[in-house]
């Protein structure tokens, strides 16, 4: 069973991700900042982190530093999915480490698509 933690502070967003990735039979981790994400990060390993970038205590973009920086957690997949569309966002997130950077409002179809090809 792959393993996803969705980081993200939005109530509606992290229930529409949690059911759709269980259905799909991800086992699904959730944190509401990046202190609590790197937490469930260190003690389950997931095979892919949902990682929004505007959140409270400790940011998406530092966030992905901290897993990339960690030896034992450096090749977890990262996917950006945020508000934040500007190139500058997009290429900033890219270029610290992150997979792939999607941004809302998103398909949750699609969505699924990229993390199942991005895990195959």
């Amino acid at each position: 069973m792959k393993k996803i933690l969705i980081v993200d502070d939005e109530p509606n967003i992290v229930m529409s991700l949690e059911y759709t990735f269980k259905k799909k039979n991800f086992e699904v981790f959730i944190a509401r900042d990046g202190g609590e994400a790197l937490q469930i990060a260190k003690d389950n390993i997931p095979d892919v982190v949902l990682l929004d970038i505007m959140m409270p205590n400790v940011d998406g973009y530092e966030t992905l530093r901290k897993i990339k920086s960690n030896p034992s957690l450096k090749s977890i997949k990262v996917v950006f999915l945020s508000a934040k569309n500007k190139v500058a966002d997009i290429e900033k997130g890219l270029k610290l480490g992150a997979d792939k950077y999607l941004t809302k409002p998103f398909s949750v179809k699609k969505l699924v698509i990229e993390i199942e090809e991005l895990l195959n």
